[in-house]
């Protein structure tokens, strides 16, 4: 599993109510990337992915975009232990 990864992603700017979690739940099942997302108090959005480290960076370059109508502003990254997640999924 040496090419697994998670990490632990807060994404700031305009990211809530324009679809920013179905973006990343159906672009994270589309790559094949584990784990959850979901709003944060205050406007942002927390996500951790595990998967392929190449399929990751991708999911995470769709992520500096986001949605149409998203206006992403900033990113924070922090590596974190392998979880074993078995899906992806939206957490309300």
């Amino acid at each position: 599993m040496s090419g697994t990864i998670c990490v632990r992603v807060r994404v700031s700017g305009r990211v809530q109510g324009v679809g920013f979690r179905r973006f990343t739940e159906a672009n994270a099942q589309d790559k094949d990337v584990k784990g959850w997302v979901r709003n944060l108090p205050g406007g942002g959005v927390e996500a951790v992915l595990e998967g392929e480290r190449k399929k990751v960076g991708e999911l995470l370059s769709l992520m500096k975009e986001g949605p149409a109508g998203a206006m992403v502003s900033g990113i924070e990254l922090a590596e974190l232990e392998i979880r074993g997640f078995s899906e992806f999924k939206v957490i309300y």
